[in-house]
Parts: structure tokens; C-alpha cells; sequence
């Protein structure tokens, strides 16, 4: 028997992965079980090339549990280590300066990162261990088995054994501290998580709880349509279909494969993110890949895997490594690809799917510059009848001179409520405007955003002003009213509104036009906007709205309302119809709507 003591510049090194590695204490259960697989398929290679001429047979991983011994075994039929082996992988713990890393990751809880960059995935183990024994067998012929053990300190034994089988069997007596491990839905849970798509069979209470063989492994070539919905079931067992996927597949200048599926997403969603999982060669990593995939698309789904990301990432590591940057470029270019292709080849389909797509599409332009370049073919925007998308291009020429104005600028007419501002959608239809429909929540920044980006491009909401003045603000349409007449209204007007933030004008618009159009400062609505939503602006939040009260001078109404001998009717009369516009905005509540249903109802109820 040999006895010794681990060879490593500290004594530290065991308290030091208890201590640093305990946030992180399910991880070692990866950590061995990827280990096996490495020796499995370390014999697979050996097999193949030939020097390995036995029999490979049944080379399944299994986890067995064993609570009355407190013990978890994962056994391997692998490479196996001779015990020149375990002396050289296991005793001498490869680092350097472990003084030095002592205080350099003094007080980090960033344990996975540790764990990779020195090597310590045996050592894991010891996280929830207080002895671990392994019994191992190499393939190389004429060798005898070993037995090592250690029970968390520098000291180990080493000595001969009987072992029949080829490969490695670890051994963990679990401590009293992390008995929670001895639990099996606990185990399966783990393993289901960090080991489901392992490229060798793992088995566990006699049941496989992988899939060998995911559907990212293979080309896009072998694949239908079906199978990419199968694994999406099988990724998200409770989810609605997705609309489509991408499948990614790249090996020059970097290792990538994975698919990515764009979930059913609509105005109203919760927002899901982290539903992307980050592999490296099929052993799960994390589901945090902000770094590695662009934010803007974030809400899909599915799974990427580069051998070029380290099996335990940090934060900072994703941050800076150029492979990243590349991987999150290349993603960004294969969805715009993806959807130009569609855009391209089956538009009505693109269209069918835009208001789930369009979140996508919209907050990519806004972050990130080459998107948007590639996006401006085949962003659309649907008329509120959702009758025809427009690009906008498209739009542009729908609308020719009729929507450019003086500045040389495209007018787009936009939407946020076609039911609520229905009235003023129509009086904009009838001068012949185009009005599109924005009413996602992105689409206030969107509209920011896209007035920078898009040359001579300028945004009004239908609402904004009255349908004269929405292109040019140079409505002068001739009024019906006299002079005194029309002083006489305005005064009225005055005295119903006395707020300061509501500006009172007569115009002479057409009879046809509403009798009083209530319209809100496209600014100053924006401002607000950006504030809910809390942006930049929150200086404007507690700012009352910029409030414009058009009275049509050319409405008949008026004739009626200046011949009425009743100067209290008058009044009551005029004040209903400004509140009846303020309605139609949103803006009559609490008490002043209370007042405006019972002046309804006694007006009604009088001659």
C-alpha cells in the first residue's frame, strides 16, 4: 500500500473548495459525471484508431444511490488508470502559486469558474464528502486494479484491489451537511439538469434519464420539420409551438451548433427570459447567456453549444472573450438571414406571424446598428385595418406626396388604440392618409429611435393634431361663423375650460368633422410615455398634458347652440360637447365624468 500526502503547495486546498465551491455544491455531480464521459469516450477513440482491440460493451455511465451507506457511486466502463495514473491525475493537484490563489479568489463566490480554470473537477466531490474512494481498472492490458481514498485532508491511500471491469468507479460517502443529496428526487433533478443531453447513455435507479443523440447534434439536412417540434416538446413540455427555429451550425471561426426557436410572443406576454441554455460538448453549463446571445433576443428559446466557451464560465470571462463576440455577432446575422429568407419567400406567412416577430424585429433595430440595416427590408407595419403591411419603403411610395411635408420629411400616421382613437383614424382616412398601427410596448422607444435612424422620417400619432394639420400645421379653412359669432363661441369655450394646460381654438374645419376634436402635443406624449415607462424623461412625469381643444366652427351644431335663447343651456351645452371630446381621449374621469352623465341626462330630458 502507498501512502503520501496530495502534492500540492497548500494544505489549504480542500477547505478552500468546500468554502468557495458550497454556492455551487450540486456542480460536482457534472463535474464527475463528465469525467466519465471523458473516459468513455477516450476508450471510444482508442477503439477506433485501433489500439484498443477488446471488447468495448455496454459502456453506460450509472449513479447509484445507496442511503443506508450514505454513499452516491458513479461508475464508468471507460479508459480506467492504472495507478500511475491515479497518482498523476489524481495526488498531483496540477496548479501553480496556490498562495497565490488563495488570496486572489479570497472572498469569490464565483465557484464553477475555480473549479474549471484549476482542474478541480475530481475534486468537487469533497464539496459534499467526508471520504471518497475510487476503484479503478485501466484498459491497458497485464494492469491491476487500484483503490485510492481520501478523507478531505492532504493524506491519501493507495493500494491494489480486485475489480473484474474495466473503467472507474467513484465513490462518495456523502457528510452530514449535505445528507439532502442523499435524497433521489433530488438527485434525478440534477442530473436531469446538467447531464439530459450527455452524448453517452446515464442511467440512474436503472432508468436513462438522457437523450444521446439531441436534435442540435445532428444536421439540418437529417431533420424535419417535426422533429425540430418534437425537441421543442421535449425542451419546454408545456409550451404553445413555436413559429419557427433557426438551426445553427458553424465550425469556422468557431464551434457553434444549437437551434433557436422564436416562441408565440405578443404584446400582452410575460416576459421569459433565461429559457436558453448554454452547452459545451452536450454537458449543460448555464442558462445565462446574456453575453453570448444578443439582448434583443433574449425571449426566444432553445439551446446553443460551443466547445469555445469553457465548461465553467463567469461573467467577466463572457464579457471579454473575442469567441463570444463573434458567436453573439453571428447569431444576430443568422436571424436576419432567417428572417429576410422568410420575408423573401413566403411574405404572407412573415405577415401572419408579424405580431409575435415584431417585438423581436423592432427592439433588435433599436440595439444593434447591423440588425437594422439588414431589418429595414423586412420590418413591416400593418395598416389598423390589418389589411396591408407596409415596409417602409412601401409606405413611402403608398403615400407619395400626400404624406411629405414641407420640410421634406414622410409623415407616418400611427395608431396606439384603433378602437379608442377610431374618429380620428377616419378623419385622417378621409383626407386619403395611410394610418399604421404601433401598440406594442416597445413601440414608443421604437419610434424614438427610428426618427434618428431613418432619414427625413417623422412619426405623428393620429391624435396628435386635427386631421388638417397632421401633415403641415397650416390648416386655414374659412369659417361660416361671423366674427361676433365666432367671439362669442370662443367665449363660451373659455368659460367651460378654464384649465391652463387646455388651449382652446376655433377652426373652420369641415361640417362633416367632429364639432370639438380634443388632440394632446405629440411631444409632450412621448415625454410622458418614455416617464411611465421609466426612461429618461421622468422630468415630464408630474407635467399636466398639453391639451389642444379644436371647436369646428363649421359644424351645424353651432348655429343651433348661438340661436338658443337659454344662456344656461348655451353653457351646458357647450360644455358637453367639449367633455364629450375629452372622453373620446381618455381625459374626462372621476367627478368630471359623473357631471358630464347627469348634464347628459337632464339635457336630454328638456326640450
Amino acid at each position: 500500500m502507498q501512502k503520501g500526502a496530495i502534492r500540492v503547495q497548500t494544505e489549504n486546498i480542500f477547505p478552500i473548495i468546500k468554502k468557495f465551491l458550497y454556492s455551487d455544491h450540486d456542480i460536482f455531480l457534472r463535474e464527475l459525471v463528465s469525467n466519465a464521459v471523458d473516459a468513455t469516450q477516450k476508450l471510444k477513440t482508442l477503439a477506433s484508431v485501433g489500439e484498443f482491440k477488446g471488447d468495448i460493451g455496454n459502456t453506460d455511465i450509472t449513479v447509484s444511490l445507496d442511503k443506508e451507506k450514505k454513499t452516491i457511486t458513479i461508475s464508468d466502463r471507460g479508459v480506467g488508470m492504472t495507478a500511475e495514473e491515479v497518482d498523476k491525475y489524481i495526488n498531483q493537484v496540477a496548479f501553480s502559486g496556490a498562495e497565490e490563489f488563495v488570496n486572489k479568489y479570497k472572498g469569490q463566490t464565483d465557484g464553477a469558474n475555480i473549479i474549471g480554470h484549476f482542474g478541480l473537477g475530481f475534486y468537487s466531490s469533497f464539496m459534499v464528502s467526508s471520504q471518497v474512494e475510487i476503484y479503478s481498472k485501466s484498459w491497458r492490458p497485464d494492469t491491476k486494479a487500484v483503490r485510492w481514498e481520501c478523507d478531505g485532508s492532504p493524506e491519501y491511500e493507495l493500494e491494489e484491489t480486485v475489480k473484474e471491469e474495466r473503467g472507474t468507479d467513484i465513490v462518495m460517502h456523502i457528510n452530514e451537511e449535505s445528507e439532502e443529496f442523499l435524497d433521489e428526487n433530488r438527485i434525478r433533478t440534477i442530473l436531469e439538469k446538467f447531464c439530459r443531453f450527455l452524448p453517452v447513455p446515464i442511467r440512474f435507479q436503472d432508468t436513462q434519464i438522457n437523450n444521446t443523440s439531441p436534435a442540435w447534434v445532428k444536421k439540418p439536412s437529417e431533420l424535419t420539420a417535426e422533429d425540430y417540434q418534437n425537441f421543442y416538446k421535449e425542451l419546454y413540455p408545456f409550451a404553445e409551438p413555436p413559429l419557427f427555429w433557426i438551426h445553427l451550425n458553424v465550425d469556422y471561426p468557431f464551434n457553434l451548433t444549437g437551434i433557436l426557436y422564436f416562441p408565440k410572443i405578443t404584446k400582452s406576454y410575460e416576459i421569459q427570459k433565461d429559457k436558453i441554455s448554454l452547452y459545451s460538448n452536450q454537458v449543460y453549463v448555464t442558462d445565462e447567456v446574456k453575453n453570448i446571445v444578443p439582448e434583443f433576443l433574449m425571449l426566444l428559446h432553445g439551446v446553443i453549444d460551443s466547445p469555445d466557451i469553457p465548461l465553467n464560465v463567469s461573467r467577466s470571462y463572457l464579457q471579454g472573450d473575442p469567441n463570444v463576440k463573434k458567436i453573439n455577432a453571428h447569431i444576430t446575422k443568422k436571424v436576419a438571414d432567417k428572417l429576410d429568407e422568410m420575408f423573401r419567400t413566403d411574405r404572407k406567412s412573415f405577415e401572419e406571424k408579424w405580431e409575435h416577430i415584431g417585438l423581436f424585429v423592432k427592439y433588435g433595430m433599436m440595439t444593434e446598428d447591423k440588425f437594422a440595416d439588414k431589418a429595414s427590408k423586412f420590418h413591416v407595419m400593418a395598416d389598423v385595418d390589418n389589411s396591408t403591411f407596409y415596409t417602409l419603403e412601401e409606405y413611402r411610395t403608398a403615400t407619395g406626396a400626400l404624406q411629405t411635408n414641407t420640410e421634406g420629411k414622410l409623415v407616418i400616421l400611427y395608431a396606439t388604440n384603433p378602437v379608442q382613437q377610431d374618429s380620428y383614424i377616419q378623419a385622417a382616412k378621409a383626407k386619403g392618409y395611410k394610418v399604421v398601427k404601433l401598440d406594442t410596448m416597445v413601440d414608443a422607444g421604437f419610434i424614438n429611435q427610428m426618427e434618428t435612424k431613418w432619414e427625413n422620417v417623422q412619426f405623428n400619432r393620429v391624435d396628435a393634431d386635427i386631421a388638417d394639420n397632421l401633415i403641415n400645421n397650416e390648416a386655414k379653412a374659412i369659417s361660416v361663423l361671423s366674427e361676433e359669432q365666432e367671439g362669442k363661441l370662443k367665449e363660451m369655450f373659455g368659460q367651460q375650460i378654464p384649465q391652463p394646460n387646455i388651449k382652446v381654438e376655433l377652426k373652420g374645419l369641415s361640417a362633416q368633422d367632429q364639432p370639438v376634436i380634443v388632440t394632446r402635443s405629440e411631444f409632450m406624449r412621448r415625454m410622458k410615455d418614455m416617464a411611465a415607462m421609466g426612461g429618461s424623461a421622468s422630468m415630464f412625469a408630474g407635467m399636466p398634458d398639453e391639451i389642444t381643444m379644436t371647436v369646428n366652427a363649421n359644424h351645424p351644431i353651432y348655429l343651433n347652440i348661438l340661436g338658443e335663447g337659454n344662456a344656461e343651456k348655451q353653457q351646458k351645452l357647450v360644455r358637453n360637447l367639449a367633455d364629450l371630446a375629452l372622453l373620446s381621449q381618455n381625459l374626462l374621469q372621476g367627478a368630471e365624468l359623473t357631471a358630464f352623465v347627469n348634464r347628459s341626462v337632464e339635457l336630454m330630458g328638456k326640450e
